[in-house]
């Protein structure tokens, strides 16, 4: 028997071809005002791709755009082009922007009018300027007068896209992304979350961000609808989940809070809603439980093409007590369907004990595991040593094998020798009533070396003082976890909602001066 007969590469722009066959007349994507099929969303990607082609020559194209059609069109367009997608952060500054066009090679940028002054200040620092695509009329033309194109796909662990780190601790890293991992992440998503034909997923979560967990190919497999949101604003959300009938949307914990404490907020039918970046406290999990908001927490890293690991709801789990259920839910759970079974591993190398209390590194392998660090491979030896990505954060090993982030590894604060996990600080107290969200950091201290800080933002309108907070920790958890200090007012956090801890260490600093 041949090869052929058997055997085809895996590509997740395939999933568009078959959407576009089977569901060619239904519903693909809302943009403001504007609605499009699969039959037109498959003509205009197609249609991108033969206009790419021609000016990439063979080299990554850039988007730079928000959650809109044309950060979607490229994640099929780019790929039919036959070279590798980068989607940047739109929040970045013009040296970072610039660093990524160098780095990635980028030949063509396509960017939003709202995004103009950036490009202005990002061409100059270029050796070279890529190809300018502005979003509207110019793309609406390349697009008209383009003959379609769709370039095969012969080797699916060729490069899909780059995607690049934050780049808090130096230089953003490109992490590099193949067809075959996409595809096989984008079938566990659809899987886990439930996609279907009949699904309207909304996009609170940004593209650029782990090319929005795969999900752009995840929707599209399920030939699902995708509502396009350029910039998440609670009343909006909650006006679009009413009109356009959304079913499941994605986001950080910061994001689910929004949505839970805005004055739009009210029951609805069932929404699913997965949510990853950061532990999602007991408390907001009970908040939009009660708004009728099912949340899957799931976890991962870019380097593992967004969620490698989610908290596999079990059946038996739905007779618990509502305070158990939210605490089960705030773990980091079980490598998904097409993942490798997480590991946990300790100072020695061996997998820790699964015991609830010993902790090690979370450390992945599988399918969605990128291919590297592009142009970085000593980056991606130190990366995956062994063969195993490690993840860099902290974590133990429960009974039943699912697993629970205790810390990043930087994040830990050691006073006076004891180790104290933020997280567990954190969602403490994040159970008092008065508290929207809370982030935890260690602050010098001449006897104990270091002891934990709290940063806190509180519900609009609610009262409690330093004093109050402090002892509420201390009613709950052991007295020495408990913040020496309170302060109050909002959290600085990145474009995808990560509250950046690293900031908070340096105010802390400056505080202890």
């Amino acid at each position: 028997m041949s090869q052929e007969l058997s055997f085809e590469p895996l590509t997740p722009v395939s999933y568009l071809d078959r959407a576009a066959g089977a569901h060619g007349d239904r519903v693909a994507v809302v943009d403001g005002e504007r609605r499009w099929t699969y039959a037109e969303l498959h003509d205009r990607c197609r249609r991108l791709a033969g206009a790419l082609a021609p000016i990439a020559h063979g080299r990554p194209v850039a988007v730079l755009a928000p959650n809109s059609h044309v950060l979607l069109e490229a994640h099929f367009g780019v790929p039919w082009a036959g070279v590798p997608l980068v989607a940047v952060n739109t929040r970045l500054s013009s040296a970072e922007v610039a660093h990524i066009l160098r780095h990635s090679e980028a030949s063509v940028l396509i960017y939003d009018a709202a995004f103009a002054e950036v490009v202005t200040d990002v061409l100059p620092r270029l050796p070279a300027s890529p190809v300018l695509v502005k979003a509207g009329e110019q793309y609406e033309n390349l697009l008209a007068s383009a003959t379609p194109k769709a370039e095969a796909v012969t080797d699916e662990r060729s490069l899909l896209s780059i995607n690049y780190t934050s780049g808090t601790t130096g230089k953003p890293k490109g992490v590099m992304y193949h067809h075959r991992g996409a595809y096989l992440q984008a079938l566990a998503m659809v899987g886990h979350t439930g996609l279907s034909p009949s699904a309207v997923h909304l996009w609170t979560l940004p593209m650029f961000h782990c090319n929005g967990w795969c999900f752009p190919w995840a929707v599209t497999a399920a030939a699902g609808t995708h509502v396009c949101l350029p910039k998440v604003d609670a009343a909006e959300v909650w006006r679009l989940i009413r009109d356009e009938g959304v079913t499941h949307l994605n986001g950080a914990p910061t994001v689910l809070s929004m949505l839970a404490y805005a004055p739009e907020a009210s029951p609805v039918s069932t929404v699913r809603v997965a949510t990853g970046g950061a532990p999602p406290s007991p408390a907001i999990l009970r908040r939009m439980g009660e708004l009728g908001f099912q949340v899957t927490h799931l976890y991962g890293l870019t380097e593992t093409f967004g969620p490698a690991m989610i908290c596999d709801w079990r059946p038996e789990w739905n007779e618990l007590d509502p305070a158990t259920q939210a605490r089960l839910k705030a773990r980091q759970g079980v490598g998904n369907m097409i993942s490798c079974q997480a590991r946990v591993i300790g100072d020695d190398g061996a997998d820790v004990p699964s015991d609830g209390r010993s902790i090690g590194e979370i450390s992945l392998r599988g399918n969605n595991v990128m291919l590297g660090y592009f142009k970085d491979p000593e980056a991606t030896r130190q990366a995956a040593p062994d063969g195993w990505f490690r993840t860099g954060d902290l974590g133990v090993v429960h009974p039943d094998g699912y697993v629970e982030l205790r810390d990043r590894s930087k994040d830990v604060i050691i006073s006076g020798g004891e180790n104290i996990a933020s997280v567990e600080v954190e969602q403490v107290l994040a159970e008092h009533p008065a508290v929207l969200e809370a982030a935890v950091v260690a602050v010098p201290h001449e006897r104990w070396g270091e002891v934990p800080a709290a940063y806190v933002t509180l519900h609009e309108g609610a009262a409690v003082t330093e004093a109050e907070l402090i002892e509420f920790v201390r009613e709950r958890i052991a007295r020495f976890k408990a913040p020496k200090s309170v302060v109050f007012g909002p959290l600085p956090k990145t474009s995808t909602g990560k509250i950046q801890k690293f900031l908070l260490r340096e105010w802390a600093r400056d505080l202890g001066d």
